[in-house]
């Protein structure tokens, strides 16, 4: 993308933040809207959305900043209940959405990369909704951390599942179903503990760096080298980017937070990085909302819409069955705060760079395209603007 395009991109933004307040309409549906309309314009033609601009340019500060801000004292709490919903509740809504698909005709390996790629909620567009309806406490954490950990969840399964597939084919479950679940356990491993490790090594180096100066400058510098050397060496180890910058920027926001950073360095960074994710959010929503109106939607309405069916089923399913699990525990969510961690696990960044990155010859791609960008347009749009109506409704606002 150019200059002049992003100058224009965050020149609308703006004007979309603006618009946006004074109608008390949510932002992050505003900028898709927007981008939708912008996409009917020839205009709309120069603005393009790849796996390469999403995963190297605008998901670690995403990542990052929202990793940031997740202070281990309140995270430690509920620890438990958001990593099982992030693990076996992402993988139950992957196995209801592939088992819906591949009953409704799909092959077995699109279908199986879709549900990996679209079950994860995605932590910008929650955060979003979140601080515009004020939402603080319990539940603004519960749906802050998982979706932030599902995302690392879903990358690597969305990883181990493309990788396993030899020749882009799914490997056999039906002839050999051991060795699918060996490879595909040794691939989910290497790349989930690949990142946590290459996360834990950058941030540990960065935090060294920071201890060593009090200039408030060069420790925004590290916060920054931090974030996006974390994803890069992992994606250069082919593990997973994602977790790697969630594992950093957890560290960051409360190892290096509390021992290694001066004050000022503290409210620069906190500065520095709300801004950071604010402009990537705005261009990865703005570039959704245009290259959505290109994608050839009329062509697959139906899947389309059974698409949309079968991933509120998977979260439903995902949501009140773990919490039902938790329910006589000391982590258990409240009926209301079920509703809300179900209608609100909006879908984002994540799912459209990840089917982005499938390779050219992959079997229905266009068609996967299609689909991902509707659910998440589906999530944003009809989800993000009904959220604080339910909040109102459960007296949680």
């Amino acid at each position: 993308m150019s200059i002049e395009n992003f100058g224009f991109l965050l020149i609308v933004a703006a004007l979309v933040s603006i618009i946006a307040r004074r109608l008390r309409m949510s932002y992050t549906v505003a900028l898709v809207v927007t981008g939708i309309f912008l996409g009917t314009f020839p205009l709309g033609s120069q603005f393009v959305l790849s796996h390469d601009l999403i995963f190297g340019v605008l998901l670690p500060p995403l990542i990052f900043e929202a990793a940031l801000n997740i202070r281990w004292v309140e995270l430690k709490r509920d620890f438990v209940f958001i990593t099982v919903m992030a693990t076996f509740g992402l993988l139950a809504s992957i196995a209801i959405i592939y088992t819906g698909l591949v009953n409704n005709g799909w092959q077995a390996g699109a279908a199986l990369i879709f549900a990996s790629l679209i079950s994860a909620t995605d932590p910008v567009s929650v955060i979003a909704i979140l601080k515009e309806a004020g939402q603080k406490g319990r539940l603004r954490l519960l749906l802050e951390a998982e979706s932030l950990f599902n995302d690392g969840t879903a990358a690597v399964v969305f990883v181990a599942v493309l990788s396993s597939m030899p020749g882009q084919s799914l490997i056999s479950f039906k002839d050999s179903p051991w060795n699918a679940i060996i490879v595909f356990s040794w691939q989910f491993i290497v790349i989930a503990f690949g990142g946590i490790l290459a996360g834990a090594l950058v941030a540990l180096v960065g935090m060294g760096v920071a201890g060593r100066t009090e200039d408030h400058l060069v420790e925004l510098l590290v916060t920054a080298v931090v974030a996006f050397g974390s994803f890069l060496l992992a994606e250069h180890f082919h593990t997973s980017g994602v977790i790697a910058t969630l594992t950093a920027g957890l560290l960051i926001g409360n190892y290096g937070r509390l021992s290694e950073l001066t004050e000022k360095g503290r409210e620069s960074i906190e500065s520095f990085w709300e801004f950071a994710g604010f402009v990537s959010n705005s261009i990865v929503f703005l570039l959704m909302g245009i290259q959505y109106a290109s994608l050839p939607m009329k062509d697959y309405w139906q899947e389309i819409l059974f698409a949309i069916i079968l991933v509120l089923i998977g979260r439903a399913v995902s949501v009140y069955g773990i919490s039902l699990f938790f329910m006589k525990s000391r982590w258990k969510a409240t009926f209301g705060q079920q509703h809300v961690l179900f209608w609100g696990g909006l879908r984002g960044a994540l799912a459209l760079a990840l089917v982005l990155s499938l390779p050219a010859d992959f079997p229905r791609r266009s068609e996967l395209q299609a689909v991902t960008f509707s659910v998440v347009a589906f999530s944003v749009i009809v989800q993000g603007l009904s959220v604080k109506a339910l909040l109102k409704k459960l007296k949680m606002q």
